[in-house]
């Protein structure tokens, strides 16, 4: 199985439990493990390598930030989020699929249902979580087609025979440049404005879960039985902190998927107590509803 990573060294200590996740629970025998950097020293490659273990086998490959020069970023959003798009010209030619996770995902299930689904043309498969309102406003916001999903670049399958023909860095530089004042989360409006009509999207709430999609998924009052984490641990591969409401922050975590981070990593929570009553909020919310 190929896996893609992107990453600076400030983000190491968050990929690092991600990566030890897929080894445990991704369910393949082996691992080819795509790293690209700019800034990892040979202290990093080795953390990485041990995380990875005699299963993984990891690439590091080193990318010119010079490349992104005229790309927009913010300190939340720094170039490296573009790596995973240049990720067709920067992997070997040989590779034809790839799976990408952002390091602040932990795998809990199996991916090979994943990794094995028939692209059946597209570009990408992904998972989006946004309902119709938010829709409506990213349609007009990007100029998308109604039938266009606005995808999180979180968990990404990529056909890379496909992105080398129709992918190009220079219609991805010039896009930003001309739409760098409307562009709120760059990479995920980047490739759902230019690729969007060529993403097959996968299940969210089995590959790219986070409380917010929980939440939103057990309010609707059409959606009978609730889902706990029962159903999660039984059924979802892949849990996203994506946002700020992450386990390994200071802040008190917000939902019940953290117990996933916690179990992957052998951890409690930092913020003791407060992480209880963060999950009092959320119970007894759910029975508000």
């Amino acid at each position: 199985m190929n896996l893609l990573f992107t990453l600076n060294r400030g983000y190491l200590p968050v990929l690092l439990p991600c990566l030890r996740s897929v080894v445990a629970q991704g369910g393949a025998d082996s691992y080819d493990i795509y790293v690209l950097h700019s800034d990892l020293e040979e202290a990093d490659k080795l953390s990485i390598n041990q995380a990875a273990g005699a299963a993984g086998t990891c690439h590091f490959i080193y990318v010119d930030p010079a490349i992104f020069d005229d790309f927009p970023e913010t300190k939340r959003y720094p170039k490296q989020i573009y790596y995973r798009l240049a990720a067709p010209v920067l992997l070997p030619d040989d590779l034809e699929r790839i799976l990408y996770l952002d390091g602040d995902t932990i795998v809990i299930n199996p991916l090979q249902e994943l990794y094995s689904t028939d692209f059946e043309g597209s570009y990408f498969m992904a998972c989006t979580h946004i309902r119709k309102f938010l829709g409506l406003f990213n349609q007009v916001r990007l100029s998308l087609d109604e039938e266009v999903p606005y995808i999180n670049t979180g968990v990404m399958m990529m056909n890379l025979p496909a992105l080398r023909e129709h992918m190009h860095l220079e219609d991805i530089q010039r896009y930003a440049l001309e739409n760098r004042h409307i562009l709120m989360l760059p990479d995920q409006d980047i490739v759902t404005a230019l690729y969007g009509q060529h993403i097959k999207l996968a299940d969210s709430l089995r590959y790219n879960l986070s409380d917010r999609l929980l939440n939103l998924y057990n309010a609707d009052p059409l959606h009978i039985p609730k889902l706990d984490l029962d159903w999660v641990r039984k059924n979802t591969a892949i849990i996203h902190y994506y946002g700020r409401n992450k386990p390994w922050s200071e802040q008190p975590y917000l939902g019940i998927l953290d117990t996933f981070y916690y179990e992957a990593t052998g951890t409690e929570p930092s913020n003791g107590r407060r992480g209880q009553k963060a999950h009092a909020r959320v119970k007894k919310a759910d029975t508000k509803q």
